[in-house]
C-alpha cells in the first residue's frame, strides 16, 4: 500500500481480485498481487480423494452451474471443471478451473512478501473429519506455511492447526458477542475476522488483545477508515483495484 494516511488498514484481497476475476481462481490472486496488494486471502476444500483445492462452496452450484458437490469428486474429475461463474462474466472465463492448493502454493511461492491467510472451510471438516483436512492441507502448504495464516470459521481446527504446524492462526468470529470474547482470549490467535455486518453499530474500539483485527467486506475508503478507527490493521475486500485505487489518491493529496 501507497497510501500515507495511518487511518488506512492494509488490505487483504478475499478470495483474490474477485470482482475482476473469478474467486479463488489463480487469476485472481495473481491479479491482486499485480495490483500491488500483499495479503491474499482463499479457502480450501478437499476432493473425494483428499486432495486440497482452492474452492469456498460446498458444490459447484454458483460458480461452476452443476449440481456435484466438490467432496464427491475426484482431483482429477473436479480439475476439469470450469468455475468461471457464468453468472456475472458470461463466457469470458469458460476454460478457467478451479486450482489445487498446490498449485497456489506454487503461486506463493514466487511472490516476494506476500501473505496468504488460508481459510479451512467447515463443509470439508463435517465431511472429511479434523484430523484429514487439518493434515492434508498442512502437508500441502509446508513450503510457504512461514508466509501463512491458517484461519477457520471453526474453532477447533485452528487450534489444532496451531500445535500441528506451530504457523501463525486465525479465527473468524461467528459473531461479536461475549461468548466470542472469551473464546478469543483464550485462544490468543495472531489474527481475529469478521464481518462488518456483526460489529454493533455503537462499537466504539474492537476487542482489545493480542491479535491484529481484519474486518471484511470493505469496499470504499471511508469504511477502511472507520474500521482503523475501531482499531482494525486490515481489511478484506473482493473490490481490490478500486479500493487500492482510492487508498492512492488518498496518498496523492497527503
Amino acid at each position: 500500500m501507497n497510501s500515507n494516511d495511518t487511518r488506512l488498514p492494509e488490505i487483504i484481497a478475499h478470495r483474490g481480485n474477485a470482482i475482476e476475476f473469478p474467486e479463488n481462481t489463480l487469476q485472481a490472486l495473481a491479479s491482486a498481487v499485480a495490483l500491488g496488494v500483499r495479503h491474499v486471502e482463499f479457502d480450501v476444500q478437499l476432493t473425494a480423494d483428499h486432495v486440497p483445492v482452492v474452492f469456498h462452496d460446498s458444490d459447484l452450484a454458483r460458480v461452476g452451474n452443476r449440481p456435484e458437490s466438490v467432496h464427491s469428486l475426484s482431483w482429477s474429475q473436479f480439475a476439469g471443471i470450469p468455475v468461471g461463474e457464468v453468472g456475472r462474466f458470461g463466457d469470458r472465463f469458460a476454460h478457467t478451473c478451479a486450482p489445487s492448493l498446490a498449485q497456489a502454493v506454487e503461486a506463493i511461492a514466487g511472490w516476494d512478501d506476500v501473505t496468504a491467510f488460508v481459510e479451512v472451510k467447515r463443509a470439508s471438516l463435517r465431511q472429511f473429519g479434523h484430523e484429514t483436512v487439518l493434515r492434508r492441507t498442512s502437508e500441502v502448504l509446508q513450503p510457504v506455511l512461514h508466509r501463512c495464516v491458517l484461519i477457520s470459521f471453526d474453532l477447533a481446527a485452528v487450534r489444532i492447526l496451531r500445535l500441528m504446524t506451530g504457523a501463525r492462526i486465525g479465527w473468524v468470529l461467528p459473531q461479536y458477542d461475549a461468548d466470542s470474547w472469551r473464546e478469543a482470549t483464550a485462544l490468543a490467535p495472531e489474527f481475529l475476522f469478521c464481518n462488518l455486518e456483526r460489529v454493533p453499530a455503537t462499537t466504539e474500539k474492537l476487542w482489545p488483545g493480542p491479535w491484529d483485527w481484519a474486518i471484511y467486506e470493505v469496499r470504499d475508503r471511508a469504511t477502511a477508515r472507520h474500521c482503523r478507527e475501531l482499531g482494525a490493521k486490515y481489511v478484506e475486500t473482493m473490490a481490490v483495484r478500486s479500493l487500492r485505487t482510492e487508498y492512492d489518491e488518498a496518498a496523492g493529496r497527503a
